[in-house]
């Protein structure tokens, strides 16, 4: 019997699956097994809604056993199975009937096409709750949104007509811009609509704090404890378009980004003079070098790290800093490209306030397409491609980018047309939202749909939060879409089939060979 079995992410071992005493991604076998037998509760405590009245407690139970499941939150069996015993007590409160949770092996099993289609929904959903639980930190839910979570995961023991399963994969990516339109909602009033924004690399002289993650509230919050400390806060990852909101840049100790993408961080974080703080995913096992430094909070648990509970008392963060003292002198950081500084902030309010100018610059022929070039990004050397196709795209072309893919070109020079950016990065994955929307608005522009534009969709993936992206590209009728580095595990050859006839999802190539494929269409 295998010790686990993994597949939900993009390095899953041989791009089959994960089976042995650890993931690729540094998961242990018993802590991969406690995070299935938690899904397995969550589909217990979905049943069991259904007898009885689901409250509050239990909506964001339910989002937050979803979300500690997505790879590289949770490395603790420990925490995870605490959770998991969360969800039995709130399956008793809420149902006082007997209730069996779900063998989740029953779906590993299951023949290629069902597995295939269950795998899309619970992986979508997934990412999903991800986006709801950020949402919520901000006050923001939605009924409709909650509600469907349930359904899915009943849907997950309980469906087997393929037909039923693949309209319910669809239906997750029509939630899921509902659930993205919803925290867009929740960022934007909570800290204003970005603005393009330069962000430098170099980290100043002096005690600061790296803040990784996704959770624009724990950032806030630690901004407000640490101002007129002495500390200066520096973004990590996804947390860089955190620069572009007006009520954080109006911090004046939040300086700029440190390092790159996610999968950098273990080499980047190597003898640190500084701590770090994880507020969601994706951490890495922590190397000893930097161990001492590194902090979770909110869903994120790794065994033997200090972690900063619901009061977000960062004070041990704080005193990390001070201890630490942060770099004698500046020190000088570069991109992937060498390149020294960033930008950020072209979210849909910022994009779209120069619509007319964009549509003037096609209908004059300046622009004539428009590539989206982001995603998830990853370890794997493959990932060249995307720096590799944007530099190729020829310069009367723009290219919004978005989510940690960005960092293999958001360094790059590639100028301007008429005074706007030719990279213009429209924040993290979470604001997947602003691609879209921009898109629609084209489209509207132009009298045509999206399918008409002179727009390709090149992108990377990774975890669960892309996949429920995907999902909502397909229920919007996107097609002609490059996927890569490697397709799925879990989407079986029946599936795909689907996939390529309906969508004509097409799996990269090499840039060259893409870009004229590309540039070639309508």
């Amino acid at each position: 019997m295998d010790e686990m079995f993994c597949f939900q992410c993009q390095q899953t071992a041989h791009n089959e699956k994960c089976n042995g005493k650890a993931g690729v991604c540094g998961k242990k076998s018993d802590t991969a097994k406690a995070q299935d037998e938690l899904i397995g509760a969550l589909i217990g405590l979905a049943k069991a809604a259904e007898c009885g009245t689901p409250t509050d407690s239990t909506d964001r139970l339910v989002l937050k056993g979803l979300f500690t499941t997505i790879t590289n939150v949770s490395f603790n069996t420990k925490t995870v199975n605490e959770l998991t015993a969360e969800v039995e007590d709130e399956k008793r409160k809420i149902c006082k009937s007997k209730v069996d949770n779900y063998e989740l092996s029953r779906l590993w099993k299951a023949s290629d096409d069902i597995r295939s289609l269950k795998s899309l929904i619970l992986f979508g959903i997934k990412g999903m709750a991800a986006y709801a639980y950020h949402a919520l930190a901000l006050g923001k839910a939605d009924s409709e949104v909650n509600s469907f979570f349930y359904t899915a995961l009943r849907a997950i023991e309980g469906e087997s007509d393929p037909d039923k399963l693949l309209g319910l994969v669809l239906k997750t990516g029509e939630v899921n811009f509902r659930c993205m339109a919803l925290l867009d909602s929740a960022n934007t009033e909570s800290y204003g609509n970005p603005m393009p924004t330069v962000v430098p690399l170099t980290i100043e002289k002096g005690p600061f704090i790296v803040v990784s993650g996704h959770d624009l509230h724990d950032l806030k919050l630690l901004l407000e404890q640490t101002e007129g400390k002495g500390i200066n806060i520096y973004t990590h990852s996804e947390m860089l378009p955190a620069h572009g909101y007006p009520e954080l840049k109006k911090y004046k100790h939040l300086k700029g980004n440190f390092g790159t993408g996610w999968q950098n961080q273990q080499s980047e974080f190597h003898n640190i003079p500084a701590p770090i703080l994880f507020t969601t995913n994706c951490i890495m096992p922590v190397r000893q070098s930097y161990s001492d430094r590194v902090f979770t909070t909110s869903v994120v648990s790794y065994p033997e790290l200090v972690h900063i509970g619901d009061d977000k008392d960062f004070s041990p963060v704080i005193a990390k800093a001070l201890e630490c003292g942060g770099y004698d002198e500046d020190k000088e950081m570069t991109g992937m490209n060498g390149g020294h500084t960033v930008m950020t902030g072209f979210a849909h309010n910022a994009v779209l306030s120069r619509a007319d100018e964009i549509v003037a610059l096609v209908k004059q022929g300046k622009i004539k397409h428009f590539f989206l070039i982001g995603g998830c990004d990853g370890a794997s050397p493959s990932r060249s491609y995307y720096t590799d196709f944007a530099k190729a795209t020829p310069p009367d072309t723009l290219i919004l980018t978005l989510a940690c893919g960005k960092y293999r070109i958001n360094d790059l020079d590639l100028g301007t047309i008429e005074g706007i950016p030719r990279i213009l990065d429209c924040g993290q994955c979470n604001d997947a939202y602003s691609a879209i929307r921009i898109a629609l608005a084209l489209a509207d522009a132009f009298g045509c749909s999206v399918n008409d534009l002179p727009l390709t969709l090149v992108l990377s993936w990774y975890e669960q939060k892309a996949v429920c992206i995907l999902l909502t590209l397909l229920y919007l009728g996107i097609k002609n879409i490059f996927l890569g580095p490697t397709l799925p595990a879990f989407v079986s050859p029946g599936v795909l089939d689907i996939l390529v006839k309906n969508y004509n999802i097409t799996p990269t190539d090499v840039p060259e060979k893409d870009l004229a494929k590309a540039l070639g269409r309508k």
